[in-house]
């Protein structure tokens, strides 16, 4: 039996089959997904979702979903699922049997005595999408009808019934070119032998999408159908069909699928499945190797980039994909500071108060990770670390720069500028203006981090310069942030008040190489975390003995957003845990962390199929929200399985 697979007897439950969705990616930024049963619940669900450079290189839906009938002696069974409101029709889960996904995502579809299978890949670096149909078994003459469900917009958008909108698609090599509107590529729909093409147009209209319903958002879609394809097939045999913005070579689709099949990874482990979804981050964009921040609506951005690199890149060919991430993300480093995002499309670049500063983390995980040495690291990237510090002790970015004490001060009342980044409508859904925990305990880190490599380099003259700052730093941040009352750290402060909620941000300060606090501090912290914010998904955003805690992510986008930032547990955060405490610790703690791991094996057959979503709730049973796949979140468990490695 397949890692990943499920019965009839569990698909045949909609409750359970809609809450589990599959992903498929071309290492370009484009996706298929949907649920396990293909009714797409999301607006970011499709067959076939690709960037187009021309419209800002965003994310769009082409081919939203393709539904298959089987017709046998003049009766027809229709495969899809959609849902409207108050019902589902048609209902074609019923006739699924079974559902695995190793190499490719398998659907295996049974009625009377037909049984067809059904085969997804998303071909890598092309805007493509190949679906391979399979007669297993036929007592009679059998054929298939596919009728392909257009969309033709941004992905955080919805269709609407258009009479602007073609309906008259053209012919190709063994199918058709359809392209609705004419500002956009034509989508090409072909096949690996010929069929049949009925030009029959109409809407589906008020399509149903319950997770946008959920969330707060427009959730019914208009789709065109403009036809459908038919063809006959015998028992045996296969027919692929191909949905690209780019024409295929017909005669090569057969060939193609099986060589692609072969080449790709198994998912037969809890581990095949990490390593897999992490290499799905990696994305080659504008001759650009970036990480995707996570799946479906999520871009590139620095901070997530340096933080998920370390673990991603234990996926693959470490130090190849350190080199090329990095040389990338370098590209996007104006005024002494790295920009907050990834796109050739940025035209005013803006900046976090810490995202350069992780910088600094990510190559202390690359001298660890492969045989670079400090010296090799400061002669590449020293002139650019050198600029860094020098731009927060400058005070050229007056909203992000270090004080006379050393800690750094950030403050911007329109927008926040740490991980904390959720925003309403007059700035920071959780305002952190002034001394911020984690900033300074990155900024510690980064200082003490440059002076071993400059010394190791023996480069004299930035060692007088900054050799004698981080005795300052280290004084200055606990007599900022030590909250002596209750013996942890507080989460930010200013010049008048110490903000003591409990939070997951002080873990920094034990679990970076280098920390102002001192051992005895750093357990007493991690006793605090563990107590009120650990959970099997990760650590929450905040002490359920907070009354500003919010244990579930539910409802409007503010609400959820409060969540998130308020009690909702983030699994990224364990890498770092569990770091922190096999430095205290060291061998005593590998059972504790072996078991916090383990964890996370049920929920690959979760929420998003082999992935880690991107928050929990703080509230047993921890459900998922949020996007399906997260970098960061896959990136750090795979580090903190590295760790363990480590310390056997």
């Amino acid at each position: 039996m397949s890692y990943l697979s499920f019965k009839k007897d569990q698909l045949i439950n909609l409750e359970y089959s809609l809450s589990k969705e599959f992903l498929g990616t071309n290492r370009g930024g484009g996706y298929c997904s949907s649920t396990l049963v293909f009714c797409n619940t999301r607006k970011y669900h499709g067959l076939l979702v690709v960037p187009i450079e021309k419209f800002r290189g965003k994310n769009y839906v082409m081919l939203s979903s393709l539904d298959e009938t089987i017709i046998q002696h003049g009766r027809d069974f229709n495969f899809g699922v959609h849902k409207y409101e108050g019902t589902y029709e048609p209902r074609g889960h019923k006739y699924i049997v079974d559902i695995s996904y190793e190499k490719a995502f398998t659907v295996t579809y049974q009625v009377g005595g037909v049984l067809l299978k059904k085969e997804i890949l998303m071909m890598h670096n092309a805007p493509q999408v190949l679906v391979r149909y399979t007669l297993i078994e036929a007592h009679s003459a059998t054929k298939l009808r596919l009728n392909p469900l257009l969309a033709f917009r941004d992905i955080h958008s919805l269709s609407k019934q258009n009479p602007v909108a073609s309906t008259q698609p053209e012919a190709a090599d063994n199918g058709i070119r359809a392209r609705l509107y004419p500002e956009f590529p034509y989508l090409y729909m072909q096949f690996s032998k010929k069929v049949d093409f009925i030009n029959n147009a109409y809407w589906n209209n008020n399509i149903y999408y319950t997770k946008e319903k959920e969330r707060g958002y427009d959730y019914q879609e208009d789709l065109l159908s403009i036809g459908y394809f038919e063809v006959s097939l015998k028992k045996g045999e296969s027919i692929v069909f191909s949905a690209s913005i780019e024409e295929a070579e017909s005669k090569t689709l057969e060939k193609n699928f099986n060589k692609y099949l072969k080449e790709r990874s198994e998912r037969n482990s809890a581990q095949e499945c990490l390593q897999y979804s992490a290499a799905q981050f990696l994305i080659h964009k504008a001759g650009e190797t970036r990480i995707k921040a996570g799946y479906h609506w999520f871009d590139s951005n620095t901070r997530d980039t340096f933080i998920s690199l370390p673990g991603i890149a234990l996926s693959g060919n470490t130090a190849k994909i350190f080199d090329e991430v990095l040389t990338s993300a370098c590209k996007y480093f104006y005024e002494g500071l790295f920009a907050r995002d990834i796109s050739t499309h940025v035209t005013n670049p803006v900046f976090d108060a810490d995202t350069s500063l992780w910088f600094f983390w990510t190559l202390q995980q690359y001298e660890k990770e492969t045989n670079k040495t400090k010296k090799q690291l400061w002669k590449e990237y020293g002139e650019l670390l050198k600029a860094i510090l020098q731009t927060y002790r400058s005070r050229k970015h007056k909203t992000m720069c270090m004080d006379d004490n050393g800690l750094i001060w950030s403050d911007n009342l329109s927008r926040p500028l740490t991980w904390f980044d959720a925003e309403g409508n007059y700035g920071a859904i959780v305002p952190r203006n002034g001394y911020v925990v984690e900033v300074n305990a990155l900024w510690y880190n980064a200082v003490c981090y440059a002076i071993a490599m400059a010394d190791e380099a023996k480069d004299k003259a930035f060692l007088s310069e900054w050799a004698t700052l981080p005795a300052t730093i280290a004084e200055s941040f606990n007599q900022t942030f030590w909250y002596e009352a209750e013996s942890y750290l507080a989460d930010y402060a200013n010049h008048t008040h110490q903000n003591t909620e409990v939070r997951p941000n002080q873990l920094l300060a034990c679990a970076l190489n280098y920390s102002p606090l001192t051992e005895k501090r750093q357990r007493k912290v991690l006793k605090i975390i563990t107590q009120e914010l650990l959970t099997p998904r990760g650590l929450r955003t905040l002490s359920p003995e907070s009354p500003r805690y919010e244990g579930e992510g539910v409802g409007p986008v503010y609400v959820r957003d409060k969540a998130t930032f308020n009690g909702s547990a983030h699994p990224w955060l364990i890498g770092f845990y569990i770091e922190a405490n096999l430095k205290l610790y060291g061998d005593a703690y590998i059972p504790d962390a072996e078991s916090i791991l383990a964890d996370f094996e049920e929920e690959l057959n979760d929420h998003g199929v082999g992935c880690i979503s991107a928050i929990y709730d703080g509230n047993p049973p921890f459900q998922s929200r949020g996007c399906i796949s997260k970098a960061k979140n896959v990136s750090e468990i795979l580090r903190a399985q590295w760790l363990l490695k480590g310390n056997k």
